[in-house]
């Protein structure tokens, strides 16, 4: 599945958007799309690029 984190699964996540509900109280749908980036990670004893959330990033940098 495209956009997705290779770590946790996070994908894109549906909503309205909050300038469009005024007056009329038309909500018009939007998308939030996770905050991947790429990393290098081993796998299998080499090195990957991977499209990682922004959250498993910082984690995988702490251990």
């Amino acid at each position: 599945m495209a956009r997705q984190c290779a770590v946790c699964g996070k994908v894109s996540m549906g909503g309205f958007n909050p300038q469009s509900s005024g007056m009329n109280r038309v909500r018009a749908h939007r998308r939030y799309q996770p905050n991947l980036q790429p990393l290098v990670v081993i796998e299998g004893g080499r090195q990957v690029k991977r499209l990682v959330c922004t959250r498993c990033r910082r984690t995988t940098a702490k251990g």
